[in-house]
This record gives C-alpha cells, structure tokens and sequence, in this order.
C-alpha cells in the first residue's frame, strides 16, 4: 500500500508519497503567497493550500498506482487561526504562528489572567505566536467577523477539514493553541471561558495516528485516490517532524533547523518547565514533550546570504570559513529577525551585530550568523537541563541542516551527538508514517519508527571545541539583556 504525508510550511505545501516499507517515491512542492498586511503582521489564505493539495496530489502520483493509496496524514505549521462561518467558509486570512499582532493580548492573558492560572490550565502560558491571544485580538479588533465564528481550527486541520468533511485536530497541534488542557489532553474550560468561546466551535480531539474519517469520494474523484482512503489527524509540524526523524518514546531529541528552529525532547510523563521558558506539548505518539522555539533559524542565513549580501550561494559563503578559528572571532549575532519567543518571549527583539570593526571580514559576519542560531538553541537546552532533561544526542532536520559546518557548529556548541537520519523529509515524512499507523500497517508510531527510521551519519561533538564555544556563548548570552531595554525603547518609536 502506498500513503501520502503532506507538510504544510509557511511559504509552500510539500506531498511525499511513501510505500509501506517507508521507501520515499515522489516529492511534489506547491508554493503560495505570505501577505504582510501591516509591520509584524503575517496572514495566508486557507484556500491557497488547499489548491496546492489538490494540484499537488495528482502530479504526486503520476507514474505510480494510485489505486494503492490507503492513507492521508497531514503535518502542519502550528498556531494559526483559522475560523469559518455556519457556512463553513472562511472568515479571514490564517493569522499565522509568526505574527506578532498580538502583543496587548499577551500581556493581558499573562499580567492580568496571570501566569499561573496559565500553566495550570493550560501547561503554558502566553506566547505571540499562540492560538487564544489572537482570538482575543480578533474580538477586540474584529468583533463582527468574531461573532460570526461558527469553527475555530489549525492550518492542517482545513486540509483534513476539505478531505474528509471533518472538524478534527490532534493533540500535539492543539497544544500549541493555549486551548488545550495538555496534560488531560482535553480542551481546558477556563480558557475557553476567558476567550469568549464555546466548545461546540472546536473540532474534536483525537491522538495522531487516529483515523478521523476517509476521503469524500468528490474529493477522491479530482485528487485520483480511492474514496476509501483514511485520512488521519495527523500532526503539528513539529511533531510530525519528530516521529519522521524517530524521535518517539521516552528521552530522545530532535532538533529542526527550518525556518524557524526547534529543539524538542520527548518524556512518556507529563512534564512543565517551571519557569514556563520551554513549551508543554502533548507529543503525537500519545506521549509529552517539552520544546523550544527560536522564531528565526535557518531564515537567518537565506535572509543575510539572500537579502543582505545579495547571493544565491549560500554554500559557497561558508566555504572559506575555517571552523576551528573560534578563538579569532569578534563577531556577535544575535537571530532575532522575527522577534523571539523560548526563552525570552520578546516580540519587541530583534536581530543584532555585535563587536564588528573596521577589519571584520565578511565570512566571520557570516560565521557569527550561523554561530548566533546555534547558541540560541543551547539558551533552550541549557533551561531544559536546569529541569534535569540531559539529552546526550539527538537528530536533526530541516534544510539547515544540509549545512555540514552548520552541523558540527551546532554540536560543539550544544556538547552532544547529533544523528543525521537516512531519510530526512521532516514533518512530511512523518506524516506518512502515521497515516501507515492509522491504515494498520504498524501497531504504534513508536514500532513504525523502529522499523522505519535509521542513522545515517553521526557527528560527534569535538571537546576543544566544545570549551571555546563555552567562551563565547558567555558572552552572547549577556547581550540580549543588555538591550531589552533598547529594543523597548525602539518599540515605542515605531507606534
């Protein structure tokens, strides 16, 4: 049988068609437009991805026998909203999980309802990105598009919603909502309360690897796909990305360096980080994990090789950088295009060079890039063993990681091993895998991962270079407080 993973990013759609033994056949991409209708604002059209699913899915399967799909999984970019009315039409573009709009809300939810009550309810508390503030926003802001919700859903979830004719999402996207009673993993009353929202206008819950209906055979018809074919609730991409990269059960890592980068550690229990720095999630194999998120990753480099330096090379910008020079650097980056949310959850922050001079060369500017990203995942690792969580490796994906100065930057600087998996397709991939778990063709994303998921390339951290990377991630690790108060400061200028 063969099963379809769709990875629905940011600026494009990606479909991957898998056979049962997670051989991968084709790769089909779909791209659409980001709109910025305002500075710190990021909007999309639900109905962009969709008909990226529907063009991609056939082109998906030609030369294959699409009589063989049995299976749909979706993995998704968290944290959007996105709303339809009675009529189960959409209301208003996707606000999308890197808008920063909703600065008021967050610090409504987090100063006033309190962070405690939060993290009580909910696991977590405030972040821009989240679900709730913007719904907040919307009925502070919108209040007639508001009272016209009829369902309130995630990005994958109106994909899943035009296949099957189903309101559903997951567990582990549903988290990321600040919706969700994580640890019972049921919709939390009390936030729901505080966002004026009824539960009626929420999709059901299921776990990821859950079947929530089959295609409509309409549907079936213009895709080229058998009317039978289950359609799972699939993932947030995170997640996703995490069961294709094996990083399922108990103790493991996974660390995306995409657009955004994420280091994602996976407990069997129910965990918070106390000072609430790292997000609570439930995982898509029925588990926990605690995740941070750095809003600008890989971005950073595509935006200073791209934008700044005006090149298209970006693997020849790194080709003459010697990465055992350290100790020579002086260049500083910090990679807060987006502003930031783990650790700082700071809307207001923003990139920054530091400790240029007149002889900074170009390679240590883009050294310093590459360098800034890889210690704003140690600020997220170094919290996470504050709480005893001491991961001694972990994998890695996302198309950073194609970078192998990147890589060996990266372990040296977190001081563990990281593991290149043999299939690198993130959360697509993983999205296929648990649509072949809902189909039946493994008992549990756990044993799917097993048998689907090897190693192959391991770095190993290199111990001189662990201790002067030591050196300078303390002192990039004083420069963000340093000048919060200008960013601030800088803030209030642009209103």
């Amino acid at each position: 049988m063969l099963y379809i993973g769709i990875d629905l990013g940011t600026s494009a759609t990606k479909l991957l068609l898998m056979d049962e033994d997670g051989k991968i056949l084709n790769i089909v991409s779909k791209g659409y437009p980001i709109e910025f209708p305002h500075p710190g604002w990021s909007e999309q059209d639900p109905r962009d991805w969709w008909e990226a699913v529907l063009a991609g899915v056939p082109e998906l399967l030609e030369g294959h026998d699409a009589s063989q799909v049995a299976g749909i999984g979706c993995g998704g970019q968290m944290h959007g909203l996105v709303v339809l009315d009675a009529n189960d039409e959409v209301i208003r573009p996707c606000i999308l999980w890197n808008d920063g709009r909703t600065t008021k809300q967050v610090s409504y939810l987090n100063d006033v309802v309190g962070r405690d009550k939060l993290s009580a309810w909910t696991a977590n508390i405030a972040f821009a990105g989240f679900t709730a503030p913007k719904l907040l926003w919307m009925r502070d802001e919108e209040p007639e598009l508001f009272a016209r919700i009829d369902k309130i859903m995630l990005p994958k979830d109106y994909v899943n919603y035009r296949l099957t004719g189903v309101h559903a999402t997951d567990c582990s996207d549903a988290s990321g909502m600040l919706l969700l009673d994580v640890e019972h993993r049921r919709w939390s009353p009390e936030m729901l309360d505080v966002c004026g929202v009824d539960e009626r206008q929420l999709p059901r819950l299921f776990e990821s690897a859950e079947p929530i209906g089959t295609v409509l055979p309409e549907v079936a018809g213009r895709l080229g796909i058998p009317a039978g074919c289950v359609v799972c609730a699939g993932a947030g991409d995170n997640a996703a990305a995490a069961v294709g990269t094996g990083a399922v059960g108990d103790g493991r890592c996974n660390i995306s360096l995409g657009t955004s980068g994420t280091i994602f550690m996976t407990s069997k229990a129910f965990r918070v980080d106390h000072a609430n720095a790292l997000h609570s999630f439930d995982h898509a194999d029925g588990g926990y994990h605690l995740m941070g998120c750095i809003l600008s990753a890989a971005s950073c480099n595509k935006w200073w090789v791209e934008d700044v330096l005006g090149s298209k090379d970006i693997a020849g910008e790194q080709a003459g950088i010697d990465e055992h020079a350290v100790s020579l650097q002086q260049a500083y980056f910090l990679p807060y295009l987006m502003g930031e949310r783990s650790p700082h959850n700071d809307v207001n922050a923003r990139g920054a060079f530091v400790g240029l001079r007149m002889d900074t060369p170009r390679a240590e500017m883009t050294r310093a890039v590459l360098e800034g990203v890889a210690f704003a995942f140690r600020d997220c690792l170094d919290i996470a063993r504050a709480q005893g969580i001491r991961p001694e490796s972990s994998t890695v994906c996302g198309g950073g990681a194609a970078s192998k100065l990147w890589l060996r930057m990266l372990a040296d600087v977190l001081g563990i091993t990281l593991e290149v998996p043999a299939t690198e397709q993130g959360p697509g991939y993983g999205a296929a895998m648990l649509a072949a778990v809902a189909c039946g063709a493994y008992p549990s994303v756990e044993e799917c991962a097993r048998k689907l998921v090897s190693v192959r390339e391991r770095i190993e951290p290199d111990p001189n270079m662990v201790g002067a990377y030591d050196e300078r991630y303390q002192v990039w690790h004083g420069l963000y407080p340093a000048l919060r108060q200008s960013y601030q400061l800088m803030a209030q200028m642009a209103q």
